[in-house]
């Protein structure tokens, strides 16, 4: 799809995948919305990608801020794709050390961050899509973002595991959904890359997650996931469908 005088919207545009996928973008001619949280980088980020780029403040389940970033980027010229990579984690395990229940909240706070802020996302974005005139067979292309997680979590990710269950369980609906308004959808489902998430962690944690991704034997670098992004887009047969981008990686239990 030719992105020349047209806009993009990258959520978790301010580091990791979603900033490698923002740079991509921008070089192809899009006016990219970056959407982070007002204590992100994306101000400075949006600087950096020049040109007619801006950055959107919003966290993706408030409904008038994710509205907002949306109308912002159609102003700039008709939204022709969607790459939403704002999500978080969180370790819940189903009892407590001692036997008690899980405290619920954790667990409440991720689904909500991962699954209706994905779906506030393609409820907004949509809308603007299905306005635009039809380009090259598509008025425009969503690209969501799961985790291998949603098949083989590790002992704690629940929540995490059931979000990105949801956001695959979410993309062949979406893409039937919105087929009719020549809009495709289709989500990334990425091992373990290395990106900021993982800077909490000490090179002999990184060095074991590498050591279980059977070729290439290392970390997923963002531009690789930028770079299967880009190719979704630029692919009108591609649509409905859930990608793994691993390495050929299955998680242990542990």
């Amino acid at each position: 799809m030719d992105l020349t005088n047209a806009s993009a919207l990258v959520t978790g545009g301010a580091s990791g995948l979603g900033w490698a996928t923002a740079q991509r973008l921008a070089k192809r001619g899009a006016s990219v919305v970056l959407v982070d949280l007002p204590t992100s980088a994306g101000a400075e980020r949006a600087l950096e990608l020049g040109g007619d780029c801006a950055f959107s403040p919003a966290n993706v389940t408030d409904s008038d801020a994710v509205a907002a970033a949306v109308e912002s980027a159609a102003a700039r010229g008709p939204l022709r794709a969607v790459v939403h990579c704002a999500g978080r984690g969180g370790t819940v395990r189903v009892l407590e050390k001692d036997g008690s229940p899980a405290p619920l909240e954790l667990f409440e706070t991720v689904l909500r961050v991962n699954v209706v802020g994905t779906f506030n996302v393609l409820r907004f974005a949509a809308s603007a899509m299905a306005r635009n005139d039809v380009l090259d067979g598509d008025r425009g292309v969503f690209v969501l973002t799961a985790s291998i997680a949603a098949w083989e979590a590790q002992i704690g990710q629940l929540p995490y595991a059931a979000s990105k269950a949801g956001i695959v369980g979410m993309t062949l609906n979406a893409a039937r959904d919105l087929a009719q308004r020549a809009i495709r959808v289709c989500t990334i489902a990425p091992g373990v890359f290395d990106t900021p998430i993982l800077a909490r962690f000490s090179d002999d944690i990184k060095a074991g997650l590498a050591a279980q991704i059977p070729h290439p034997h290392r970390l997923g670098q963002a531009d690789e996931f930028a770079q299967l992004a880009e190719a979704i887009i630029d692919n009108p047969m591609l649509n409905g469908e859930t990608i793994r981008l691993d390495g050929a990686q299955r998680m242990t239990a542990r």
